[in-house]
């Protein structure tokens, strides 16, 4: 009777995690299809936005003469914005992150950089930094995915201010791209020093824009707007790829406990069964 009574509250605690997990699943597959519309809104916007771009830069003397698009002499101080969760139980979304990290931290001691500082968004990755003993900088770990463009934005002036000012040489993200609902890999992309911004147009042919004011005066407002916009698209492809890992770690939990509960189900019957069958043979032997 005591095994049976162990398996019975063995099955009610794994019911009362299949309700958990299930909850779970739903609320991050809720909250990855509308992070993933907005994803794919703003996916158009940029790309747009970056056509403008390559074609107000498609001068080469514009183009210098934006601080931004200018590498630095020497090059020995870095920034890495690396993104994680604030919260786990989403598979190996934030391992995956901070391995990714220390691989880059040790590429760009390869590469000279003598000061690497890390900026990381997300309690996850900023507990790892800290433990790994690098230089941390927790000034932007509030922003979380209820996060607006507006405090997002704040990051990408401090970051652009930073390099204008010549206080980092290169700045460097590292997040989780969402390739699908099954798949997530961390990816690293230059923030700092802007490349020539290519058009995504047909054959590359620039479309002919006529432009007021001009040129340069744009310039000037439209590659720091575009660098927000690139922080902003960046943040929401970690946060996709974040419920996206959340979704697919919950089912499988929820899989998992139901191919559980389904095997403690039949050990319960087998050995109640076995106990009614001995009582019988008990009682029949008394007699």
């Amino acid at each position: 009777m005591t095994a049976l009574k162990e398996i019975k509250n063995r099955i009610i605690s794994v019911r009362s995690t299949l309700k958990i997990t299930s909850a779970m699943k739903m609320v991050a597959s809720a909250k990855l299809h509308r992070v993933q519309a907005v994803a794919t809104s703003l996916g158009e916007y940029e790309r747009r936005l970056s056509e403008i771009a390559a074609v107000l830069s498609s001068d080469s003397d514009i183009e210098t003469a934006s601080p931004l698009f200018c590498r630095h002499e020497k090059e020995e101080k870095a920034t890495i914005v690396a993104f994680s969760s604030n919260s786990s139980l989403c598979g190996g979304f934030n391992t995956n992150a901070y391995r990714a990290l220390t691989k880059e931290i040790e590429q760009l001691h390869d590469e000279g950089f003598k000061q690497i500082q890390v900026i990381p968004i997300g309690a996850k990755i900023a507990q790892s930094a800290i433990k790994g003993g690098y230089d941390v900088d927790n000034s932007f770990n509030t922003l979380t995915e209820k996060s607006t463009y507006n405090e997002i934005a704040k990051l990408a002036n401090y970051l652009i201010e930073e390099y204008i000012a010549g206080h980092t040489d290169k700045i460097i993200f590292i997040y989780n791209h969402f390739y699908s609902i099954g798949h997530q890999a961390p990816v690293n992309e230059v923030y700092l020093p802007m490349t020539t911004v290519k058009s995504d147009g047909d054959n590359g042919i620039l479309p002919d824009y006529i432009f007021e004011p001009d040129a340069k005066t744009l310039i000037a407002e439209l590659i720091p707007y575009k660098l927000r916009t690139q922080l902003y698209s960046v943040w929401l492809d970690s946060t996709t790829a974040e419920h996206a890992a959340r979704t697919v770690a919950m089912q499988t939990a929820t899989d998992n406990a139901k191919k559980l509960l389904d095997e403690l189900s039949l050990t319960y019957n087998k050995r109640r069964q076995q106990a009614i069958t001995d009582e019988l043979a008990d009682i029949n032997s008394n007699d």
